[in-house]
């Protein structure tokens, strides 16, 4: 199973970045009447933990853009492209992902939940 991951999984950025991003927006929302009653910025910190989640997955899909071949072996019917194309989509998917959940979260250390 690590030899797997070693290679990289050329999709995981495409999935880790949007689900990070998904489970960020919805945890800003909830948590904000805890955060208001405790007074705890809680959420900058949930917005570094989910962005660096975000970046593993743009991790997992580097080491698979790293390890593919550029051009596909020589009696390959060229099946092997489409996988370092997903793989450079998916590091840039979870680059941008990255940074809209750290955006959303600087405006917890501005806002502290209890503003009408």
């Amino acid at each position: 199973m690590a030899a797997h991951y070693a290679k990289g999984l050329p999709s995981a950025g495409l999935f880790a970045g949007p689900v990070a991003w998904a489970l960020s927006t919805q945890a800003n929302y909830a948590l904000v009447p805890w955060t208001c009653a405790h007074q705890i910025r809680v959420i900058p910190v949930l917005a570094l933990v989910l962005a660096l989640v975000s970046l593993a997955g743009g991790f997992l899909s580097w080491q698979a853009y790293r390890t593919s071949s550029i051009t596909p072996a020589t009696d390959s019917t060229g099946g092997g492209r489409p996988h370092r194309f997903v793989a450079a989509m998916g590091i840039g998917i979870a680059c941008l992902f990255a940074l809209a959940i750290l955006v959303h979260g600087t405006a917890g250390l501005v806002f502290h939940g209890c503003e009408r």
